[in-house]
């Protein structure tokens, strides 16, 4: 072998360690501009959702304070610790109410006396229903977004300065659900609105 073929390898090796680093870096630059561009897109969907929460808190600013519970609300006729899901235009399980922290979901504790609802709620503002002001109640499976097994919500319809609303919550046993929908429907009486299985409305 020549000296001249010795050296072919040795003047090619610089040149391949100096194509491998570029790469590396190439492959590093791409790799962040898709971090940036990601996280960009993930703060443009936040920013969305949030104009769109403060533009539904707006055209719902003529809901007033909500009612809260009497000193004496009476003895309890039923009682469950769950969660609340949220609360809607009552019969339409997409249009969500997020005036008066309506839209937080959060743990609560539910009481249902002669005189009303109490809704208990950890973290988030609670709230009483009277009697009157009840319109029934019945199992569902969605409101709000959220969307469970049939039957895995107590959805209670109320009314609130003229508008009707729904409010779902789910108990820690699910099976309790049917006693409060048979318990409400009986105290709403004849005020008691039912809506179709197609939420579009009340028959």
């Amino acid at each position: 072998m020549t000296p001249s073929n010795l050296l072919t390898p040795l003047a090619a090796g610089p040149a391949e360690a100096a194509a491998k680093h570029s790469a590396k870096v190439t492959d590093w630059t791409d790799r962040i501009g898709w971090i940036v561009g990601l996280a960009l897109f993930v703060t443009l969907v936040y920013w969305l959702m949030r104009q769109g929460w403060q533009w539904r808190r707006t055209l719902q600013g003529g809901l007033p304070e909500l009612p809260q519970a009497p000193d004496e609300p009476g003895e309890p006729l039923l009682a469950f610790d769950g969660r609340y899901h949220g609360s809607t235009t009552a019969g339409q399980w997409l249009d969500r109410i997020v005036a008066h922290g309506l839209g937080v979901r959060s743990k609560v504790r539910l009481t249902l006396t002669e005189q009303g609802l109490d809704v208990d709620r950890t973290g988030a503002p609670g709230y009483f229903v009277p009697t009157a002001a009840l319109r029934g109640a019945r199992l569902d499976k969605a409101i709000a977004g959220k969307v469970l097994t049939d039957g895995g919500l107590l959805v209670v319809t109320w009314e609130h300065a003229g508008t009707l609303l729904d409010s779902g919550f789910r108990s820690e046993r699910a099976a309790d659900h049917p006693a409060w929908v048979e318990r409400i429907n009986a105290l709403s009486g004849e005020r008691a609105v039912v809506f179709t299985d197609d939420k579009e409305g009340a028959r």
